[in-house]
């Protein structure tokens, strides 16, 4: 009895030292970058400010500093409009002599100048012509297709709506304040509509991208919460996004990157069954059990995130002195060592040198695991560490085998974190159509930053096609992978 008492002690000690790191320290094994970056920022901030406090006080050190300054900054691109400004003498006549001046050159710098955004209305004019002989003939061409009928926005006015919205999470109504400050009175109501309007029209597109992902031979799988309102109950439900994503970079694979978001009212395992009906490949998850279906069929094979096993055993060494959690830590850092050195190579070279390198490994961590797990506790959190990769021990070592497999899922889970910032920023989503207005509209979003698209471009192109009646039946030709930036139309 009074050793259980002591397990269920070391237990609950266990569990408190995970709150308190959960609610006062780091989330994440490592500083998040964009915390690293704000930090950083802070401090560049002060050196900035002393430098220039400096400047006033040593012409010698501001001289060194603005040249090596200019040695550093890089030319601005080319593609962007050069305003030129002539800085010019008022009296050309030499002082010496009083001669005539004549140029024999010039200094020329370049500084990067903003224009705020600025708005501007299109004017379509439409002239009727009539026949003075047929007083009833009054010719005139057809009015240009519009996203919005009767409505005043372009479609690129629109893209913009949508990529503040989903890409640099600013939800509608701090848009509205933002046009309001230009004298353009635009309110949260009217900007919904636009959305609403976009994304129904982009729908196709996102249902044909994950068609054509589903057709490789691996992708990844990873879910979010997504809070929707509940007008029924006055307040929100936990509805669920899924992402599906394809990367083959890391090993140099050809396709290109995609991630496709579907919404779904909850976490059932029947939502992936039916998001990946016809998938037949490798499917890289976390150890959610909602995936054990798809598993089980003959067409899918799981591989699971050493990521997530990593996790749980780095709770447990940050929270004090835990020598079988570190020890399990070092060797899965040994395997993080050898993927390092690999990455972007073949798969065949990749599996080659994971069987040399990482299978040893994977050999000697099994027998260690279940040796320690008899020693323990049955109730601890260590014990819960390592039943859980120990359940999952097939479909851990399987990226062993193929080259194509990655040692964990981080690629969807990278996808995933833009979401949360949106859902940050908004709250939750008005409705289960507006969820999936988002998860539509995100897909096509993030698909271009992982391609290198900008997509208020590509938005804007795609709406405009679709608009002028593009047909169904030609939709890979909108992925945006396939988006070239002459192909826009503006307007």
């Amino acid at each position: 009895m009074l050793l259980a008492e002591r397990a269920e002690n070391e237990r609950l000690r266990q569990i408190i030292k995970e709150l308190q790191r959960h609610r006062f320290g780091r989330r994440a094994e490592s500083l998040p970058e964009d915390q690293m970056l704000l930090a950083l920022e802070e401090v560049e901030q002060v050196v900035s400010a002393d430098e220039a406090a400096a400047d006033i006080a040593d012409a010698e050190a501001r001289e060194k500093r603005t040249a090596r300054r200019r040695a550093n900054r890089g030319a601005l691109p080319p593609h962007l409009p050069r305003i030129e400004q002539v800085i010019d003498i008022d009296n050309k006549t030499c002082p010496c002599c009083r001669g005539g001046l004549h140029p024999i050159g010039e200094d020329r710098t370049e500084r990067l100048d903003l224009v705020p955004a600025q708005f501007r209305v299109l004017v379509v004019r439409r002239p009727k012509y009539a026949c003075r002989s047929c007083e009833e003939v009054v010719v005139q061409a057809p009015a240009p297709a519009r996203l919005v009928e009767g409505g005043i926005p372009t479609e690129a006015t629109v893209a913009q709506v949508l990529v503040s919205k989903y890409a640099d999470h600013l939800p509608l109504y701090r848009q509205a304040q933002i046009y309001a400050r230009q004298g353009i009175a635009l309110d949260r109501a009217t900007l919904a509509d636009w959305v609403g309007k976009g994304a129904f029209l982009l729908r196709p597109v996102h249902e044909r991208m994950l068609d054509i992902i589903k057709a490789s031979p691996r992708l990844f799988a990873d879910e979010t919460t997504a809070p929707v309102l509940d007008p029924g109950r006055g307040q929100t439900k936990t509805g669920q996004i899924w992402a599906y994503a394809r990367d083959d970079r890391p090993w140099g694979g050809a396709d290109p990157p995609a991630v496709v978001y579907r919404y779904a009212p909850d976490r059932k395992g029947e939502r992936p069954l039916a998001h990946l009906a016809g998938f037949n490949g490798i499917l890289q998850v976390d150890g959610y059990g909602g995936y054990a279906k798809l598993g089980r069929s003959n067409t899918v094979v799981l591989a699971f995130c050493w990521a997530h096993v990593r996790r749980r055993f780095y709770e447990l060494a940050a929270a004090g002195p835990a020598p079988i959690a570190s020890e399990a830590l070092a060797r899965i850092t040994d395997l993080y060592r050898i993927e390092t050195e690999i990455r972007g190579l073949d798969p065949q070279t990749r599996r080659e040198v994971r069987q040399a390198r990482s299978r040893p490994i994977l050999a000697a961590l099994e027998p260690w695991l279940r040796a320690k797990l008899d020693l323990i506790s049955h109730k601890t959190k260590l014990a819960e560490a390592i039943r859980y990769a120990l359940s999952r021990w097939d479909g851990l070592c399987r990226f062993a085998e193929d080259g194509r497999i990655e040692i964990d899922n981080n690629i969807v889970e990278r996808s995933i974190r833009p979401l949360a910032l949106t859902r940050k920023n908004a709250l939750f989503a008005g409705s289960d159509g507006g969820a999936e207005h988002w998860a539509v509209v995100a897909t096509l979003i993030e698909t271009c930053k992982l391609g290198g698209i900008d997509p208020l471009a590509y938005l804007t192109d795609a709406i405009t096609r679709i608009v002028n009646g593009h047909p169904n039946n030609r939709l890979d030709e909108l992925m945006p992978w396939v988006y070239r930036p002459s192909a826009v139309k503006v307007g």
